[in-house]
């Protein structure tokens, strides 16, 4: 099982196959083992070494309580401290919600260490906010509502990404999103990168026009999920692969 250091933090981390790095980072309440699961990382590893993370505060990573070793930054530390322990100085960035963005946050911190970012469903302009504020309007639910417990209650609806919640550390989960939430502002990083991008989003998910205007800005590639909301742009992954592939192997 290897582990990275990372700011006094252990990161736990999966390989598998040959070729060209290729990291993978979960969203919320995702593991390394959820790309498997969704039939992502067979497929890559045909193609690639492919080194999914344990988040920090999930599956087999520590779990710290503090919000500050959830910034941006800090991110975008523990995914240069995998590379560094797997023996890899640049790899393509592949993230999903939160995933993605730690990817954005690994081209602001880290820019040498990423040779290309696929990011899916994470507004790059206003982050969670928008999202938010599209699920309270949708649910007529109050402006001080307890955003991280309807984040929560979503999510364990999904019978995976309970198993990581009942695994997991709820304060450590609530630092996470302290930190997370409030982070926007990373189209400025993406329309100023010098690697390739690829961003993708379902056509149902709030943040599909966000991430397909700046994907126009930046010149960089943007395919929909055609009637995907959030959750299922992440297990449609027979629909999004062959996009992904062409990006990668192109």
């Amino acid at each position: 099982m290897p582990l990275a250091s990372s700011n006094g933090y252990k990161i736990h981390y999966e390989v598998r196959g040959d070729g060209p790095p290729l990291v993978l980072h979960p969203g919320m309440f995702g593991t390394a083992a959820s790309w498997a699961r969704a039939g992502y990382t067979g497929v890559l590893a045909r193609s690639h070494r492919v080194i999914a993370i344990d988040p920090l505060g999930m599956g087999g990573s520590d779990a710290p309580r503090d919000p500050a070793a959830y910034t941006s930054r800090r991110r975008a530390e523990y995914v240069a401290a995998v590379l560094d322990d797997a023996g890899v100085g640049r790899a393509v960035f592949w993230g999903y919600s939160l995933g993605a963005l730690t990817g954005y946050a690994v081209l602001r911190h880290a820019p040498q260490r990423c040779a290309g970012l696929v990011a899916g469903s994470y507004d790059p302009v206003d982050g969670f906010g928008s999202a938010l504020g599209h699920a309270l309007r949708t649910l007529g639910l109050p402006a001080d509502t307890d955003v991280f417990g309807l984040l929560r209650q979503g999510a364990y609806a999904d019978p995976e990404q309970a198993a990581v919640i009942d695994a997991g550390d709820e304060e450590a989960f609530r630092a996470n999103f302290a930190a997370f939430s409030p982070e926007r502002g990373f189209d400025t990083v993406l329309t100023a990168a010098e690697v390739p991008l690829l961003l993708y989003c379902g056509t149902g998910d709030p943040w599909h026009e966000p991430m397909r205007e700046v994907a126009g800005r930046a010149g960089a590639g943007f395919f929909p999920v055609p009637g995907a909301d959030h959750q299922a742009g992440w297990t449609r992954s027979a629909d999004v692969l062959p996009h992904v592939l062409r990006f990668l192997n192109g």
